[in-house]
């Protein structure tokens, strides 16, 4: 079976799918060109970033330096030059601003992944009502290859569905997982940079906060 005749077979809800699967690999393939052209920083920049705030000759990171740890680095060196003494929380700050501009995107793919078999699951059970629908009108004398048939084409929504989401939400992971190490480069940097300035780190923002177990027991 080619695209078009399975197109034509699956109706409305291979359309909608076939929709999805466009728009989730324009995600896809943006988010990683995106990835792409942030880089790396460079080895030597990396080496001297505790030494960055000391020696004024070096605070001047290039602009063509476009990842997320160089954008936070020279806010920080930027906020230090204007005499900002809470450095940590200016990185904090930008470190938010730069993982929520790598997940722009994200959130909108793993509902497509999410809903894909869903709506392909509703495309077959609309046309299993169908088939039986047709049965019933004709007193149940139906001859089996003809509704073997409508119920492999109403089945065919579940499949392409499949087909969609699987995909979709194994190329979500890895995008969460770059994400993820680059927030933990960012956390990397501002701590080097800041090291001598004993300046101490705050703790990570997924870390959960410790439980009260005096106030969550409080009349029990």
């Amino acid at each position: 079976m080619n695209s078009a005749e399975l197109l034509l077979k699956g109706g409305p809800v291979v359309w909608v799918l076939f929709a999805y699967s466009i728009v989730g690999i324009g995600i896809v393939l943006e988010r990683t060109l995106l990835f792409i052209r942030f880089g790396q920083l460079p080895a030597d920049l990396t080496a001297r970033l505790d030494r960055l705030l000391e020696a004024p000759e070096q605070k001047h990171l290039p602009t063509t330096l476009r990842s997320p740890e160089a954008v936070t680095l020279r806010a920080i060196l930027a906020a230090a030059a204007d005499g900002v003494r809470d450095l940590h929380g200016v990185g904090q700050r930008v470190r938010a601003e730069q993982v929520q501009r790598m997940e722009f995107g994200l959130r909108t793919l793993g509902i497509l992944g999410n809903t894909a078999p869903l709506l392909g699951l509703l495309g077959t059970i609309t046309g299993m009502i169908k088939a039986f629908m047709v049965i019933e009108a004709a007193g149940g004398r139906v001859d089996a290859q003809a509704l073997a048939g409508g119920i492999w084409e109403a089945m065919i929504t579940t499949g392409v569905g499949l087909a969609v989401a699987i995909p979709l939400l194994i190329l979500l992971h890895f995008l969460e997982g770059a994400v993820e190490r680059r927030a933990h480069a960012i956390d990397h940097c501002i701590s080097r940079l800041l090291e001598r300035r004993g300046i101490p780190s705050a703790p990570p923002p997924d870390a959960p906060e410790p439980h009260h177990w005096e106030e969550i027991t409080d009349g029990v």
